[in-house]
């Protein structure tokens, strides 16, 4: 793995582990997880699938260390490896296609999406859910998805200009 790769990746998931301690809960102590953007803006810029795992897993780790949910402490690292191979796998089936902005966003609002899923799923598995699962998912996975697109929408396109004028190089 290389080094370059590996402290940008630290980075972002810093970035994102700061949004997600920060976040306040929006509803039965669900809070909108901000670190999935910073996951997949890591995927978008690194799509190899060691760096998809690696990202993924510390995600899933610092995730449920800033928890507040019953049972995120499990559903966060399962939640956060299911949506990155989700995302990874739609974002490079479409990246053949266009890699537009728009591409990008509607592939993040897939992934957020996919999360919540997960994540609702197994903390009602796990410790059950203290309200009803489309009560959350209307309540704090669609205001997520929204947040998140349009937080990629912003932070995707000047990440890759400070790539660009970087002149980030990645040696094999």
């Amino acid at each position: 793995m290389n080094t370059k790769i590996l402290v940008l990746l630290s980075l972002l998931i810093g970035m994102g582990a700061v949004l997600h301690a920060v976040m306040p809960p929006i509803y039965l102590g669900m809070k909108p997880d901000l670190l999935l953007v910073m996951m997949f803006l890591g995927i978008i810029l690194f799509p190899e699938k060691k760096y998809v795992l690696l990202v993924a897993l510390v995600a899933g780790v610092i995730s449920a260390l800033t928890t507040s949910f019953p049972g995120g402490q499990i559903a966060s690292p399962f939640d956060k490896v299911i949506s990155a191979f989700v995302f990874y796998g739609i974002f490079i089936a479409a990246r053949k296609y266009t890699k537009s902005i728009v591409m990008i966003c509607a592939v993040t609002a897939i992934g957020i999406l996919a999360s919540g899923i997960v994540f609702l799923s197994i903390a009602l598995i796990v410790a059950g859910l203290p309200g009803t699962f489309i009560g959350l998912f209307l309540s704090v996975v669609l205001p997520t998805t929204v947040m998140g697109t349009i937080a990629m929408a912003i932070i995707q396109p000047i990440a890759q200009q400070i790539i660009r004028r970087t002149n980030f190089t990645v040696s094999a």
